[in-house]
C-alpha cells in the first residue's frame, strides 16, 4: 500500500504547501470544525457535538456506540481535581494506582493497554504511564467511547478510549478568570485563565487563550510531597472566513517526593486483604525517594473549507516527555505482622519522544440518492521511547513499623547513581481511515467505519547481547480494524441502535516498552464487540437517559513467562459482558440529580498460569483489580438564588488481587458534600468535604500490599471572572 507522505519533514512541507495554496478563497468556514465555543452543559448532553466517537462530528445521540461526555461545567460542579477524578462521570469506569502505573483504568472489564488514553484525539501509546493525573484546570472535557475503537485512534482500545481536550480559544467571548482553593495537608491551587480577541477589524483575526495552575501539597500520608505547574497556551486565527489555523503549546512539570506506593497487606494472605488502621498514613519509601516529570505538546492545526460540502484539516504533533523515579517501591509484613520487609528497588528513567501528522478530509453529500458524510485520512507518527532502569532484586531489610528511619535511595544495597541506558523503542506507524454515516431513511442510519494501520517496531538493545536480549530486532504488523453500527429513531427524542466492531492491540505490554520476549513469537491480539442499546429523553424532556449492554471478547492473548521473565507465553482468550445505564433528571425546579450504574462479568475464558512449575488453569476467574459493578450519584440543590448544596456518592465493589482469585481487596462506598455561595454574577465560593465517612479503602491491589484512597478531606475555594 502507497500513501502521500513519506517522513514527518514531508507532512511538514505538505502542511504549509496546503496554507499558501488554500489561503485566498472565500467559501464560508465552518464553526463546528476549529471553534471551542460552547454554551455550558450539564447532564448527558447527547445532543453535544463530539470528537471522540466518530470523526464525522456526531453527537452522542447519533452515534451508535456508548460515548459520555464530562463537561467543563461538570468538572467545577464535581470538584474534579484532576483527570482521575473526570473519569469517574463516564459509566462504569474506574482509574487509580501507584505511581508505576498512575495512568491504570479499568472499563468494561479491560485494563492496561486495552484502554486507549488519548489527548486532543493522540495517542502516545505509553498510557499507563503518560495518562498519570494531570490537573484538570487547563482541560475543557473529556470524553470516552466503550469497546474497541481501534478503526479510530489506531492498535489498542478493546475496551475503550478516553479522549482528554485541552481548553482552546473562543470567538464569542473575552474574560479573565482565576481560582484559589486551600485544603486538608497543605494543599493549594493557584489558577489563572484568560482568552480575549487580539485585534479587530478588516484582515486576519487572531484570539488567544492561556490558562495557567499551579498546585501543591503535603499528600495524606508521611512525607510526600507534591508540586506541579500545568500551562496550556493557544492561538486562533482567522486568515479569512473559510481558512484558520490554531497553535496549541501546553507544558506540565510535576514533582513528587516520597510518593506513596501502598500499605502492606496482613498476614496470612487469603481472602480478605485488610489492614493496619492505625498505620494508615504510614510511608515505607525512602526519605529521598522521587517522582518528577516534565512533559511538552505542541500542535499545529490547519481547517480549510473548500465549500460547503467540503472540508479539510491538518493536524502536526509534536510530544516529549521525561520522567523519572527514584523508589524503594514493594513492602510486605512478616508472618507475625511486626516487620515489614521492604523491597523493589528501582531507579528509572525513561525518555519519548513523538511527532506525527494526520490529515483528514469530510465530505458531505448524496450517496444512491441518500443523505451521506465521509470523514477519510491519513495518518503517520513517529514514536520513540529511551529506557534507563536500574533495578536490584531481593530485600532492602525490614523496619519496624513502630519505629523506623526510612533512610536513603543511594544507601540500599546493590544501588548506585547515574543512568545506564537499556533499548530503545522506535515505532513507525502509518495509516489509513474511512467512515460513512448514511440515511437509509427518514429514521434510520448506518455508520461504517474502516481503519488499516502499518506499524513498524525496531528495538535498539544497549545492553548485553543474549539470545533472549539481541542487538537488534524489529517486527512489522498491519491490522485493520472496523465499526459497522444502525440508529434507528423511535422519535426525535429517543432511538435504539446495534453495532459491531473490532480491534487489535499488543499481545503483552505496550510497543513503546516491549522487550524482545513479548513480541517475538506473538502477532497482535484481537478483539470484537456486539453492543446494543438507546439513548432517549424522558418527563417532557426533564430527563434523559442512556442504555447499553455489549460483549467483548479478546483473543490471542499472552503474560510473562515465570520461569523466564524475558520470554511470554500464549494464555488463550479473556472477554466481558456487561450493562450500563446513565441518566440525569431535573427532578424539580431546583433539584438536579445524575449518576450511572454498570455491571460487567469479565473473565478468563482460556488462561494457565505456571504455579511452582505445573500449569494450573484459571478459566472463568475475573481479571485483577476490574471491578464487576460501578455506581455514582451526584444531587446538587438551588436553597436560594445564592445558595447551592450538593452531595455524592461513589460505589465499587470488590477486586481481585490474583488471577487465582484467592485474595480480594472488599468494596467501598465514599460520599462527599459541598455548599456553594454566589457572591456575584462572576464569583463563587465553594466549600467541600470529600470522603465524608473518613472510610479506609483500597483503590487497587499488589500482591502484597493495598493503594488506599484519601481519608476525609476538605477544600475551600474561591474562582471568579473578571
Amino acid at each position: 500500500m502507497k500513501f502521500l507522505y513519506r517522513s514527518p519533514r514531508c507532512a511538514v512541507l505538505c502542511c504549509a504547501l496546503s496554507f499558501n495554496a488554500l489561503a485566498d478563497s472565500p467559501v464560508q468556514l465552518p464553526q463546528m470544525r476549529i471553534s471551542a465555543d460552547e454554551q455550558p452543559a450539564t447532564g448527558l448532553q447527547l445532543d453535544t457535538q463530539g470528537s471522540t466517537g466518530s470523526r464525522l462530528g456526531l453527537t452522542p445521540r447519533e452515534t451508535p456506540a456508548s460515548v459520555s461526555v464530562v463537561s467543563r461545567q461538570q468538572i467545577e460542579q464535581r470538584g474534579a481535581a484532576n483527570t482521575q477524578d473526570m473519569l469517574s462521570g463516564v459509566p462504569g469506569m474506574n482509574a487509580a494506582a501507584s505511581p508505576g502505573f498512575a495512568g491504570f483504568v479499568s472499563y468494561r472489564g479491560f485494563s492496561g493497554a486495552q484502554i486507549t488514553q488519548l489527548f486532543n484525539g493522540i495517542s502516545v501509546q505509553y498510557d499507563a504511564i503518560a495518562a498519570r493525573p494531570v490537573d484538570s484546570w487547563i482541560y475543557d472535557r473529556v470524553e470516552a467511547v466503550g469497546g474497541p475503537s481501534s478503526f479510530l485512534y489506531g492498535a489498542g482500545a478493546v475496551g475503550g478510549s478516553i479522549n482528554y481536550i485541552t481548553k482552546l480559544p473562543s470567538r464569542t467571548e473575552s474574560f479573565n478568570e482565576g481560582r484559589i482553593s486551600y485544603g486538608a495537608y497543605d494543599s493549594t491551587e493557584t489558577s489563572f485563565g484568560f482568552n480575549h480577541a487580539l485585534n479587530h477589524g478588516d484582515g486576519p483575526r487572531h484570539y488567544a487563550r492561556l490558562d495557567v495552575s499551579h498546585t501543591t501539597s503535603n499528600g495524606y500520608v508521611d512525607r510526600e510531597q507534591r508540586d506541579a505547574w500545568t500551562t496550556a497556551f493557544s492561538l486562533l486565527t482567522d486568515f479569512n472566513d473559510q481558512l484558520s489555523h490554531t497553535l496549541a503549546y501546553e507544558y506540565q512539570n510535576e514533582s513528587v517526593d516520597s510518593p506513596y506506593w501502598g500499605t502492606p497487606v496482613l498476614n496470612p494472605l487469603g481472602g480478605k486483604m485488610e489492614v493496619d488502621k492505625s498505620r494508615r498514613f504510614e510511608n515505607y519509601n525512602v526519605a529521598d525517594g522521587r517522582y518528577e516529570q516534565r512533559v511538552q505538546w505542541l500542535r499545529s492545526i490547519l481547517d480549510y473549507q473548500l465549500d460547503e460540502h467540503t472540508s479539510l484539516r491538518n493536524t502536526l504533533y509534536h510530544y516529549n516527555a521525561d520522567r523519572e523515579y527514584r523508589n524503594l517501591e514493594t513492602y510486605a509484613y512478616n508472618s507475625n505482622n511486626t516487620q515489614v520487609d521492604r523491597s523493589g528497588i528501582l531507579l528509572q528513567r525513561h525518555a519519548q519522544e513523538l511527532n506525527g501528522n494526520r490529515f483528514e478530509l469530510l465530505h458531505h453529500n448524496s450517496l444512491f440518492g441518500l443523505d451521506s458524510q465521509w470523514s477519510a485520512g491519513i495518518d503517520y507518527s513517529h514514536n520513540v521511547m529511551t529506557s534507563y532502569p536500574r533495578s536490584v532484586s531481593g530485600s532492602a531489610g525490614s523496619v519496624n513499623p513502630d519505629d523506623f528511619d526510612p533512610g536513603s535511595f543511594w544507601d540500599l544495597p546493590g544501588m548506585s547513581r547515574g543512568f545506564a541506558k537499556n533499548r530503545s523503542n522506535q515505532v513507525d506507524t502509518w495509516a489509513m481511515f474511512l467512515e460513512n454515516r448514511l440515511q437509509l431513511t427518514d429514521r434510520l442510519s448506518l455508520l461504517s467505519g474502516l481503519r488499516h494501520d502499518q506499524i513498524d517496531l525496531q528495538v535498539t538493545n544497549y545492553r548485553a547481547v543474549t539470545e533472549a536480549n539481541p542487538a537488534f530486532f524489529q517486527r512489522k504488523y498491519r491490522p485493520t480494524t472496523g465499526r459497522l453500527g444502525l440508529v434507528y429513531e423511535l422519535t426525535p427524542a429517543a432511538n435504539v441502535y446495534v453495532q459491531y466492531s473490532t480491534a487489535a492491540d499488543p499481545p503483552a505490554g505496550i510497543l513503546t516498552t516491549a522487550s524482545y520476549g513479548q513480541v517475538r513469537d506473538f502477532d497482535l491480539s484481537t478483539g470484537n464487540q456486539w453492543e446494543v442499546g438507546s439513548k432517549f429523553d424522558y418527563l417532557d424532556g426533564r430527563g434523559s437517559a442512556t442504555l447499553a449492554a455489549y460483549r467483548i471478547e479478546r483473543k490471542n492473548l499472552s503474560t510473562a513467562d515465570p520461569n523466564n521473565p524475558g520470554n511470554s507465553l500464549p494464555v488463550g482468550q479473556q472477554s466481558s459482558r456487561g450493562v450500563e445505564l446513565a441518566t440525569s433528571l431535573r427532578v424539580t425546579p431546583k433539584l438536579l440529580a445524575e449518576g450511572n450504574f454498570a455491571y460487567v462479568d469479565a473473565q478468563y475464558d482460556e488462561f494457565y498460569e505456571s504455579v511452582g512449575g505445573r500449569q494450573v488453569s484459571r478459566k472463568g476467574n475475573s481479571p485483577t483489580n476490574t471491578p464487576d459493578k460501578v455506581a455514582n450519584l451526584w444531587l446538587t440543590y438551588d436553597l436560594a438564588p445564592s445558595w447551592q448544596v450538593g452531595g455524592d456518592a461513589r460505589y465499587v465493589s470488590s477486586i481481585y488481587a490474583d488471577a487465582a482469585n484467592t485474595r480480594y481487596a472488599p468494596a467501598y462506598t465514599i460520599f462527599g458534600a459541598f455548599v456553594g455561595y454566589q457572591v456575584d454574577a462572576d464569583t463563587r465560593i465553594t466549600g467541600r468535604v470529600r470522603n465524608l465517612t473518613d472510610q479506609v479503602y483500597a483503590r487497587t491491589t499488589g500482591s502484597t500490599q493495598l493503594y488506599l484512597g484519601a481519608p476525609r478531606t476538605f477544600e475551600l475555594a474561591l474562582q471568579t471572572r473578571f
